[in-house]
């Protein structure tokens, strides 16, 4: 459970997307999110959470890929102290491996195979930050899957 409210918020749009298969609610909390927290210009954390979140609600891999682009945008902005404080167990690194997974599921889909496996080496470089977990292991399962559609070796 996170101490951080917002960060609180974010869970229920997730949930409601990945275990309730409510994406377009998830969408209508997100925005919500978005515009209460003051877009790009609120909490780096907030903004890197939310941004990944919305993406995996949109339809259209164009959107996805901008909500994902602002998602890796605002990890840089991120420290270990703000990760702690909201509650999450991760380090910053640990955000990485996901934020380029999806980055270059993303390219993958538009046909961009470079910049898919550039991502896609950009996240396995930083797999190291993530414990062997739940979390580790879906992580790590997508990274592998990707690989294989990418024709690059496991």
């Amino acid at each position: 459970m996170t101490a951080d409210p917002t960060m609180a918020r974010i869970g229920q749009g997730v949930e409601l997307n990945h275990h309730q298969g409510q994406p377009e609610a998830a969408r209508d909390l997100f925005a919500q999110i978005w515009d209460d927290i003051g877009g790009e210009q609120g909490d780096p954390l907030h903004v890197c959470v939310l941004a990944h979140s919305m993406a995996d609600v949109q339809d259209d891999v164009h959107e996805e890929l901008m909500w994902d682009l602002r998602a890796l945008a605002a990890a840089d902005r991120v420290t270990d102290e703000q990760v702690a404080q909201a509650g999450v167990a991760l380090p910053v690194a640990g955000l990485y491996p996901s934020l380029h997974l999806n980055l270059s599921e993303c390219y993958r889909k538009l046909g961009d195979l470079d910049r898919a496996r550039e991502h896609l080496r950009q996240a396995r470089a930083g797999i190291g930050a993530l414990g062997d977990d739940e979390y580790g292991q879906l992580i790590k399962g997508g990274l592998e899957r990707l690989a294989e559609q990418l024709g690059e070796t496991v």
